[in-house]
This record gives C-alpha cells, sequence and structure tokens, in this order.
C-alpha cells in the first residue's frame, strides 16, 4: 500500500482510535513500512514525538498485545 491510497482510506475513517488501529493493523501486516506509520501519527497528531520514542512506544503495546494473545490461545 502506498502513501496515497493510505491517506484516501483514512479520509473514509471518521473515528481518529479507529483511524489509529487501522494504520496500526497495515503496520503489523506488513502493508506499510514502520515509517510510513511514523509519518502519518505525527501528521495527524497521534503522537507527538520523534520515531524512535514511538517505536517505543508501539513495540510496548505489541508486547502487550501478544501477552494477552497467548493467555487468552492457552486457556
Amino acid at each position: 500500500m502506498n502513501r496515497t491510497e493510505l491517506n484516501w482510506l483514512l479520509q473514509t475513517i471518521k473515528d481518529a482510535d479507529t483511524a489509529e488501529r487501522f494504520v496500526l493493523a497495515q503496520y503489523q501486516h506488513g502493508r506499510i513500512s514502520f515509517q510510513m506509520m511514523a509519518d502519518v501519527a505525527r501528521e495527524r497528531g497521534w503522537i507527538n514525538c520523534t520515531a524512535r520514542e514511538f517505536s517505543i512506544t508501539t513495540t510496548r503495546y505489541l508486547t502487550e498485545y501478544a501477552t494477552t494473545e497467548l493467555a487468552v490461545a492457552i486457556a
């Protein structure tokens, strides 16, 4: 997915939280690069930090998500 396609899709999503989850999901599925995800997040005001700080935040979120998934899979 290129930048133009991503921006077009994001224009169709009215809720900011849903748009954030959509972008993160696209990154997790390998459809967009980390840099594109960070750029879009910065442009839309979802984050107000550097890409490195965003990486740390994203990694923490993904780790928590993976732990939850594992617990559900074991149960």
